[in-house]
């Protein structure tokens, strides 16, 4: 049973923190939503689903986690402007800790100097953002460059869970 920390602020894109989400509790693994404030509840961009933040990210360790999901929306906007987030993925990513997002989810990584040399996608609007991190970009459904997955769309959630679920 692996132990996945879910990253999130309001303004996600409903699906693509609903399925990951669904599928690794139904897999048997445990998933922690973690956002900026404890218990604070965070909605959906489409208001479909809400949430709310089982711990603050300044409690947190990526040591103390197998996987991280970042969802899309505006969601990854607001995490990428906080430090202990931005660290939070820095120290996943040295730990070769598996870091699945799609959509907006590769802003974080972008604000965390991690694309240099990897291989991705995300929402296409966002591919000169990626390149000029470092990146290549790929429009495809799901792209797994080492410990990262990556996809693009709420259209993408079968591959980009079933590739979620392979590292777990």
């Amino acid at each position: 049973m692996s132990k996945v920390a879910f990253l999130l602020a309001s303004g996600f894109e409903d699906s693509e923190m609903k399925v990951p989400y669904d599928e690794v509790i139904q897999a048997g693994h445990q998933a922690e939503i973690i956002g900026l404030k404890k218990n604070e509840t965070l909605l959906g961009k489409k208001g479909n689903v809400s949430y709310a933040a089982d711990k603050a990210i300044s409690e947190v360790k990526a040591s103390e986690y197998d996987a991280i999901v970042i969802p899309g929306g505006s969601s990854p906007e607001s995490l990428r402007l906080d430090q202990d987030v931005l660290a939070f993925v820095k120290e996943a990513d040295r730990a070769g800790t598996p870091i699945a997002s799609i959509c907006h989810g590769p802003q974080i990584l972008i604000s965390a100097d991690l694309l240099q040399g990897r291989t991705i996608t995300s929402y296409p609007p966002l591919k000169d953002d990626v390149v000029n991190a470092g990146a290549e970009f790929r429009d495809e459904e799901v792209v797994v460059d080492g410990n990262y997955i990556t996809s693009r769309t709420p259209q993408d959630e079968p591959a980009f869970v079933r590739e979620l679920l392979k590292v777990l």
